[in-house]
């Protein structure tokens, strides 16, 4: 088994990191248990992701999940990942990998669709396409045919992906009878490559 080197870090940012991770783990437990409605979870997010990052100061705007940028030790290069063949063919693995493909795709379109329309609501289309239960689901499916070491990689680029749909949805929203600004249509389009971006880096595993 592959074992996994540490970056220096001081202690303080070792602390805070670990903060960050306990804030943003308690609001996926708080929407898991169903105490809160998808807009309270999005609201709760937000504000602790805001929070997280006072307590990361020069750290925020690094890569999110590290690995491709930032250099964190927790995601492999997918070309060194262990991956058992046998299982990643297996149908429940297939069948999850392609509904992370089809969820690229929506990310695609939704860029397609704003391409067209710059005032286009794509909120219903996130809140339908993206249903977090189903979506963890779909990408821990790939876990069964990898390594500890590598899934905790995996683990770290599907937080990221959660939060990156959270951002979307909260960064696309418009008051009634406001047009969407060209700052923000370019806010919104950064999002959806961001997105598209996190799928990519997670499907990377599958090749």
């Amino acid at each position: 088994m592959k074992s996994i080197l540490f970056c220096p870090d001081s202690r303080a940012h070792k602390k805070s990191l670990t903060h960050l991770c306990y804030l943003y783990l308690a609001a996926l437990n708080a929407e898991n248990r169903n105490t809160s409605t998808r807009t309270e979870f999005i609201k709760q997010s937000v504000a602790t992701l805001a929070a997280s990052f006072a307590f990361l100061p020069g750290q925020a705007n690094a890569a999110k999940y590290g690995g491709f940028g930032a250099g964190s030790p927790e995601v492999i290069d997918p070309k060194d990942a262990i991956v058992d063949a046998d299982i990643l063919k297996s149908d429940s693995v297939q069948k999850g990998l392609a509904a992370v493909r089809q969820y690229k795709q929506s990310v695609i379109d939704m860029k397609a669709t704003l391409a067209s329309d710059s005032q286009a609501d794509i909120g219903p289309k996130i809140r339908k396409d993206f249903d977090f239960s189903v979506l963890r689901t779909d990408l821990n499916a790939i876990n069964a045919a990898l390594d500890e070491d590598t899934q905790r990689g995996t683990d770290r680029i599907v937080r990221a992906i959660l939060q990156d749909i959270t951002e979307l949805e909260v960064s696309q929203k418009q008051k009634p009878g406001v047009p969407r600004s060209e700052t923000r249509l370019k806010n919104v389009c950064g999002k959806l490559d961001k997105l598209e971006k996190s799928f990519d880096d997670y499907l990377a595993f599958a090749n």
